[in-house]
């Protein structure tokens, strides 16, 4: 699958109802996030462009832009395996830096391991030659389904 619109579908419908959320979120549309491959239950897919005003002091995308493209992979991601559920904690190791030469980066997020109340999710960020640049895990609990 490689058209947002049937990404965003996708959550949409798996939404509980009453649960007023916008979708895709503006930190995703900001980051010009882009689905480029969904597997059902076990990953998804987002490129995103590396972009000048996410450069730091050296030129390279800082840190924190980094983490922000794997968290706008796998927050859809968990949402599409157990909505609504909500990040507790994200831990990223960098192994090389996304240089500006970049024209995007892939995050591919997969899940791990799902228990009753908790996803258990790996995240890896690779540039165009496959290059792993940085890889994370995560941990989000599934939230209980209010009655309605």
């Amino acid at each position: 699958m490689s058209d947002s619109t049937d990404i965003n579908a996708l959550l949409r419908a798996r939404l509980p109802a009453g649960v007023p959320l916008q979708i895709p979120p503006p930190c995703l549309v900001d980051m010009q996030g882009e689905p480029v491959a969904y597997v059902e239950g076990e990953s998804l897919t987002m490129r995103f462009p590396v972009l000048a005003r996410y450069q730091n002091p050296i030129g390279h995308m800082q840190g924190g832009f980094i983490v922000a493209a794997l968290d706008n992979t796998l927050g859809p991601f968990s949402y599409l395996i157990a909505p609504p559920s909500v990040t507790t904690s994200l831990n990223t190791q960098y192994l090389r830096p996304v240089t500006q030469e970049m024209p995007h980066i892939t995050c591919h997020a997969r899940l791990v391991e799902r228990t009753r109340t908790q996803l258990f999710l790996a995240g890896e960020v690779r540039d165009d030659a496959g290059r792993v640049l940085a890889m994370c895990q995560a941990v989000c609990q599934i939230l209980p389904q209010k009655a309605g």
